[in-house]
């Protein structure tokens, strides 16, 4: 297990004391991008790193067969706590190593404030694991390069790559796809939306 993989698992369920603020922050955001972004014309989508399942149930709602996958064994307890009573599919699974799933299993998959974290080889990974399993869009929602001071510490802290994260995505996500397009969605996160 990683340092951060550990860290994730024991801080789960502090995650989870914020689980309907994020839902409620995750339904203001889609909803506010519905006239420029739809997930309604999609059936199922995976959320890779779904951590307490907030945004998996923001998807369930909107009518979507939605899986959600985390590498954290707590955060997946956390997930399927949260999420009793709806038909929400929780996996503990590693994307670095492989995903559990077919070819073109899903119409989207989406993954959340992962991308900055990993390393630029684990995301060309990433990258290469999500169009495998999906069908028309790949979307990684994670900072944009709007910095702030607090996020900085917490980042440094962490230790993972959200310093050269900032400066290089936009091209990393060009070299993987051929339509890439880049929503804000508050003042220091984006949408970055790719098409297959």
């Amino acid at each position: 297990m990683r340092r951060e993989d550990s860290l994730f698992h024991n801080i789960s369920s502090i995650y989870g004391l914020f689980f309907n603020i994020q839902v409620k922050h995750f339904t203001h955001i889609f909803n506010n991008l519905k006239n420029r972004f739809d997930l309604s014309n999609y059936e199922n989508i995976i959320d890779i790193g779904c951590g307490t399942g907030a945004m998996c149930n923001v998807f369930y709602e909107q009518g979507l067969t939605v899986t959600g996958i985390d590498l954290a064994e707590g955060m997946i307890k956390t997930a399927k706590k949260k999420s009793i009573g709806k038909d929400i599919k929780f996996i503990e699974a590693n994307m670095l190593t492989g995903l559990p799933f077919a070819d073109k299993s899903f119409d989207v998959s989406i993954s959340s404030f992962v991308a900055h974290g990993l390393s630029k080889n684990e995301r060309q990974i990433m990258f290469d694991e999500m169009k495998r399993i999906t069908k028309h869009l790949v979307i990684i929602y994670d900072y944009n390069e709007h910095r702030g001071l607090i996020t900085d510490i917490a980042e440094w802290l962490e230790g993972g790559d959200y310093f050269n994260f900032i400066k290089t995505i936009k091209n990393e996500l060009n070299k993987n796809f051929i339509d890439v397009t880049i929503i804000n969605a508050n003042i220091r996160s984006a949408l970055y939306i790719a098409k297959l």
